[in-house]
């Protein structure tokens, strides 16, 4: 089976569900959004999270995905940077835990921090302290990091360091390696939508995006976004929700449903976990429509907890789900 590394933010997720919506205006955080945070605001919120009820796990969009693919089985790695503080032990003890070969790097600065308010629709807003995360530079990165490995997952919240980003491709490439990008989140796109064309242009072979990230890369809707981005890599991923996924490589077109939920908790996560499912049929060679759906399959059982870890029995369900869908 092919061996897929991650390349992403280290964070720590520290999620609270609300009530309302109206802490997000207090912290001038729009809804669905992911907005970088200092120090003042990370604070700020620190304050009002003391007062409620929150919930702590890995996090960082690739390092999700990493952990769905290691769930399953996969062979995985993840490089990333962290500090030397309690976030940065509990992430690292978490790969191991997982068997994930873990490649971190250590910073002066503290462990970067998701903090994560879950609405009570179950929609995600992100005000997020990158610390130790933002000092993983080009120079960190060797050739044998990336040897080993058949894939090499990057997500999109990391393209503000451009050199860092074609350098780890560079590497990644001169060892055989596929790119895979996540988008990451629609504002992201938006404001360094000259880099994605480039990358997605020259250098990814596959592409994930919701949506609107979709909408904000091509200004088109979903399945015309399709046409766009399947035009300028192999595989092009487009995810709608409740409404399934679009998937085109070449000629080949395929629209997977996603599975019914009767209560969605937190949608932390989904857009990973489904990258996490659809990852994994491609390493065990199926088809894209299997592909898919075993995509759709993680997405639906993720956004049913808290964050993005499972209970075994649930894992063990999701496995039975993708046995059936393996022999059909």
């Amino acid at each position: 089976m092919d061996k897929i590394i991650g390349l992403g933010n280290a964070l720590v997720d520290v999620l609270a569900t609300l009530e309302d919506d109206d802490i997000l205006y207090e912290m001038g955080l729009p809804k669905g959004s992911m907005q970088l945070i200092d120090e003042v605001k990370l604070q700020q919120i620190n304050d009002k999270f003391a007062k409620m009820k929150t919930h702590i796990a890995t996090g960082g969009s690739a390092g999700n995905t990493i952990l769905g693919l290691a769930s399953l089985g996969a062979g995985t790695g993840f490089i990333g940077k962290v500090g030397n503080d309690k976030f940065g032990q509990f992430y690292r003890e978490n790969l191991i835990k997982n068997s994930i070969e873990e490649k971190l790097l250590m910073s002066e600065l503290p462990s970067g921090v998701a903090s994560t308010f879950i609405s009570p629709d179950g929609e995600r807003t992100f005000g997020t302290y990158l610390g130790a995360a933002s000092s993983l530079k080009a120079d960190d990165l060797t050739l044998d990091m990336f040897r080993g490995y058949s894939y090499l997952l990057i997500e999109g919240y990391l393209v503000q360091d451009h050199e860092m980003i074609i350098h780890a491709i560079e590497l990644a490439k001169e060892v055989g390696l596929q790119i895979c990008i996540d988008m990451a989140s629609y504002n992201v796109v938006a404001n360094d939508l000259e880099f994605f064309t480039l990358l997605i242009n020259k250098y990814v072979d596959i592409v994930f995006a919701n949506e609107e990230e979709a909408k904000s890369f091509t200004g088109k809707e979903p399945q015309e976004a399709l046409d766009v981005i399947s035009g300028m890599c192999s595989i092009a991923i487009v995810k709608v929700g409740a409404n399934g996924s679009y998937i085109k490589k070449g000629t080949e077109e395929v629209y997977a449903k996603a599975i019914h939920v009767r209560k969605v908790v937190d949608t932390t996560g989904a857009g990973d976990y489904f990258a996490a499912g659809f990852l994994y049929g491609l390493t065990c060679g199926y088809g894209l429509e299997k592909c898919a759906n075993i995509g759709s399959i993680l997405s639906g059982n993720v956004i049913q907890v808290i964050g993005t870890s499972m209970p075994k029995k649930q894992w063990d369900e999701i496995k039975l789900n993708i046995n059936t869908i393996i022999s059909e």
